[in-house]
Order: structure tokens, then sequence, then C-alpha cells
């Protein structure tokens, strides 16, 4: 019998505002907070599944549940995080693995890492779809923030460029867009070439993943850079994207937690490529991890804790929309509500 102990807790985040995105909208994010103990080593971390990949926070406890640890040692990282844990579990039990070790240590995520906390770029923070009064409303409350991500993907193209033109008419920060797979391609290159004079920084993931030829053909046509984020869960999936896109968004639910996040950003350097640190709607603690990353990174989209109503595991501190990365051991989350 194994003496690391894995757990697995549903968590419940109300959100501000609905979350709408091209294929899916929420008002309350559901991730899992997994803890480990080994002897008095004790560390936290959190999956945040994604739907779109066939895992919940269900789908997590039941394969730790059914799939104790093989090892009792939480430095036997290339062990204990075998690639076939489904990679939002992998994440959560990766998140506790280096909390755990960084506790021991003595050190900061970043510290074992060998990161510089004071190069942590500026967090954009995400508009959802809403309709377009509300959408302006909630830039109007988002202004105070130097970059601003725009979820697009529904409604017609006209609709769309309508939306974008409104928003600049009215905010001065940067923009970036995400049709999160909602587009075709020539809607893609339509819209993406009428909203190109609104200085829009980049646009995620214009088409449904699977279709490198497809990215390549819209860069080739359009002057906005192209970042994949559906199509780039790990690094083998970047072979594919060279040549067909500028950029990669790395989340750790994707990716399977720091370990394979690394992988995804050291391959994306190799191959000329610019690296996003990203994250769903999440709590502090995956959000901070993934924080702890982010001097490796060009831009940072990590808004979740921003976007929930009370985060419970607050860790990395905004101060506006730049990173500050907390100085405690490990991941540096507190716990300020029994979950």
């Amino acid at each position: 019998m194994s003496g690391l102990h894995i757990s697995v807790t549903p968590l419940e985040l109300p959100l501000v505002h609905v979350f709408k995105i091209a294929r899916s909208e929420e008002a309350v994010a559901r991730t899992a907070i997994v803890r480990i103990r080994a002897g008095e080593r004790s560390g936290l971390g959190e999956a945040a599944p994604i739907e779109r990949y066939g895992e919940s926070a269900e789908s997590v406890a039941a394969y730790f549940a059914a799939h104790p640890p093989p090892a009792d040692d939480p430095y036997l990282l290339a062990l204990l995080l075998d690639p076939a844990i489904p990679p939002a579990a992998r994440a959560g039990l990766d998140l506790a693995l280096h909390d755990c070790i960084g506790k021991e240590l003595g050190k900061p995520l970043y510290a074992l890492l060998g990161l510089d906390p004071s190069r942590t770029p500026a967090t954009s923070f995400t508009i959802g779809i809403a309709d377009p009064e509300q959408t302006l409303r909630k830039v109007d409350e988002a202004a105070h923030y130097p970059i601003l991500k725009i979820k697009l993907g529904t409604g017609t193209p006209a609709e769309q460029i309508e939306t974008i033109a409104a928003i600049r008419a009215r905010y001065g920060g940067a923009l970036r867009i995400d049709a999160n797979e909602g587009w075709s391609v020539d809607d893609a290159i339509t819209i993406l070439r009428e909203i190109a004079r609104h200085e829009i920084e980049f646009c995620e993931q214009p088409v449904a993943a699977g279709n490198p030829h497809w990215l390549r053909a819209i860069r080739e046509r359009v002057a906005i850079p192209i970042v994949a984020d559906e199509d780039c869960c790990s690094a083998s999936d970047l072979v594919p994207l060279l040549g067909c896109v500028d950029g990669v968004n790395v989340k750790l639910a994707k990716a399977g937690g720091i370990r394979g996040a690394l992988e995804v950003i050291h391959t994306a350097r190799a191959m000329g490529m610019k690296v996003m640190i990203g994250c769903m709607v999440e709590s502090g603690i995956a959000a901070t991890a993934a924080a702890h990353l982010s001097p490796l990174a060009d831009w940072a989209d990590l808004d979740g804790p921003l976007l929930v109503a009370h985060d419970p595991f607050p860790g990395v501190r905004y101060d506006g929309a730049i990173l500050r990365l907390p100085d405690a051991p490990g991941l540096g989350v507190r716990e300020t509500a029994a979950v």
C-alpha cells in the first residue's frame, strides 16, 4: 500500500458574470482540489478539467480513486506523473507534488525553476461573449486593465466586426481576440482583415483544431498574428503547427501540469514560436502555479481568479495587470475557507 495519499474535492466557483465562449457558457466554474500527503509532508493542487477533452471534476476524482500512486516519495515525479494520466488530473497531482517539494525545501516554485519573479508579463483580462450593450458595459468595468482579450466566434462576421469597432471606440489599451474554433477559414480572413485597423495584438484559435493547413491559410492572408490554443496541448502537438502559427497558448490543464508545460514552452522556443501562459476559469491554486511559469512567456492570460466572485485560495497578487508572485514556499497559496 502506497504511503502517498491523494484526495480530491470538487470546487464550485460562482462567477462575476456568465462566461460565454463560442462553444459553451457557464455561471459557475467547476474544478477539483487535489491534496497529497506523505507522512508529515503535504501539497495542494488543482485540476481544472476541460469538457472539450472529456474531463470533469468527477472524472478526476474517479481516476485517483481507481489508481493509487505507484510510489511513496513525492520527489519521484517521472514515475508519479505517468503520461497516461488524463491531463487535467495529472496537472492537479503535478501541482500538489511541486507544492509539497517546495514547502519541504523552503523555496517558492519560481526559485525551484530558476526563474526571476520580476519578469512576469502583464496579464490580459477576458471579456466573454454577450450582447453588444452588455459587452460594452463589461469593457467599461475592465477599463483599468491595460490588456483585454475579447471572446468572439458567434454571430455574423459583420456583427463581430462591429463589436470590435465599438470596443475600440471606447477602449485604448491592447486588444487580443479569441474565437475558440468558432470561425470558418473564409470568415476568419474576412473578420481579421477588417479588424486589423484596430491594432489587434493577436488572434487565438480562429478555426477548429486538427486543421493546421487552415491556420496556415489564414496566417498567410492576414496581418494579425495567429496563436494556437485548442491545437496545442502537449509538446508533440507543435510539430504540425510549424509555419502555421506565430505562437501557442500553454495551459497547465492541457499540458498535464508544470512538467508538461515546460516541455511545451521549450519546444515552442526551439521552433521559433512565441509563448503565452494561459489558464481556465479556476482558483488561485492553478493560476498561481501558472504565474510561477510566466517569466518564461511573452504573454500572460492568467485572469481566472479575477473572473470568480470569491477565490478561496489566494496566491498570485494582481497589481492591476502585473502579476506579483508569492514568495512563500511551494505554490505560496493560502486557504481562506475549508474546501
